[in-house]
């Protein structure tokens, strides 16, 4: 089973209103897998399944919010909002109770720099902000990690670069 078809059924398991509205089969092509990228790394060694799970809940929400979603068929945009937040409380619940309260900052960043960058009209940087806070999450962040998020607050045309060269060699580059 598929990391996004036990997010499936954990959500028609719990009833979430969000259940009426997921697609009857998960898409085999469900995008970057960040969840397996953060359950390699050492920071997710005790519990890599949980890790590869709650990602990919907090990053399904995202897309609720900035694209296309892979759970959900339709909603109408304040339902996929809400639907969203709920991805992103349930991920972030897991990540508290796992007591990885560096992870819980890190994708705090990811998720309030993406608000950000798609109100600047920048969205396009997302995904690398992704990739990047993936790995910082799997693998520790960096001085060049939070410098590069930085930039991102800040409205730098660096920003872009800088987030590039520290996912070059990511695996889903």
């Amino acid at each position: 089973m598929t990391v996004l078809e036990r997010l499936r059924d954990v959500l028609l398991e719990e009833g979430e209103p969000i259940a009426g509205v997921l697609r009857s089969a998960v898409p085999t092509d469900g995008g970057p897998e960040l969840g397996k990228l953060v359950a390699s790394g050492p920071r997710a060694a005790a519990n890599p399944a949980e890790y590869d799970f709650l990602i990919e809940a907090i990053y399904e929400g995202y897309l609720l919010h900035y694209s296309r979603p892979r759970l959900v068929a339709h909603a109408d945009p304040d339902f996929a909002l809400l639907a969203g937040d709920r991805l992103y409380a349930l991920g972030l619940e897991r990540l508290v109770a796992l007591g990885d309260l560096d992870a819980v900052r890190e994708l705090a960043d990811v998720i309030a720099l993406c608000a950000l960058l798609t109100g600047r009209g920048q969205g396009a940087h997302c995904e690398a902000l992704w990739l990047a806070g993936a790995q910082a999450v799997g693998f520790g962040s960096s001085a060049e990690h939070e410098h590069a998020k930085a930039l991102l607050r800040a409205g730098d045309p660096a920003a872009g670069p800088t987030l590039a060269a520290l996912t070059e060699h990511s695996p889903l580059a």
